[in-house]
């Protein structure tokens, strides 16, 4: 019943619709993995039968060309959430959320950015930036960065879209698009999640 509603949701809007359904992580992989399927975006729940939702996006991700993941789940534990976003995940959303942002976190994702219900940031980079008793790591490379790809990452851990900071630095967004993709190029960053995680631990 779940699934049929976010269907619904889905399959309304003019530019998204709905490729496949699955019960269980195992079935999601046959699924994906389907001479001929293709997805862009796959939501996956957390807790499923069998294969849960963090393995079945590590092996999905394991595989070339793989689709981007958002978690959709009723679960907001930290330590669910940092695993899912370990394993490869591109986003976190709750199943509370409501139509818009179900919908705005789909493109997001499909864009290349990293949906993640806002009452979740927070705690998600405290997790993730929180001290532990370890010998000091050398700090990135940012000489690498030009002042501008320095100004986007600032820009991002600020937790700005690329739409806000292409009109903060007077920019075209696709301006802004490129220099992050410059930025996770050269910082050896898989997507914007560990931008933004990197910015706020540097204090940027």
């Amino acid at each position: 019943m779940v699934r049929a509603g976010f269907t619904m949701i889905i399959d309304a809007a003019p530019d998204l619709s709905v490729v496949g359904q699955a019960a269980d992580g195992q079935s999601a992989l046959t699924m994906l993995r389907a001479p001929g399927h293709q997805s862009d975006v796959v939501l996956m729940d957390i807790r499923m039968p069998g294969l849960d939702g963090v393995e079945t996006t590590r092996r999905l991700l394991a595989t070339a060309g793989p689709p981007r993941v958002v978690m959709l789940t009723t679960f907001d534990a930290d330590d669910l959430l940092v695993a899912a976003l370990r394993a490869g995940a591109s986003g976190y959303l709750l199943k509370d959320a409501g139509p818009a942002e179900l919908l705005a976190g789909i493109r997001s994702a499909a864009a290349g950015e990293a949906p993640v219900a806002p009452r979740l940031v927070g705690r998600l980079i405290d997790s993730f930036v929180r001290p532990v008793p370890a010998p000091a790591a050398p700090e990135p490379a940012l000489d690498r960065l030009t002042g501008r790809e320095r100004e986007i990452l600032a820009a991002v851990g600020l937790g700005l879209t690329n739409a806000e900071i292409a009109a903060r630095l007077h920019v075209a967004e696709s301006t802004v698009k490129t220099h992050l993709g410059a930025v996770l190029r050269k910082l050896d960053l898989r997507d914007r999640v560990q931008a933004v995680i990197l910015a706020q631990s540097l204090g940027r």
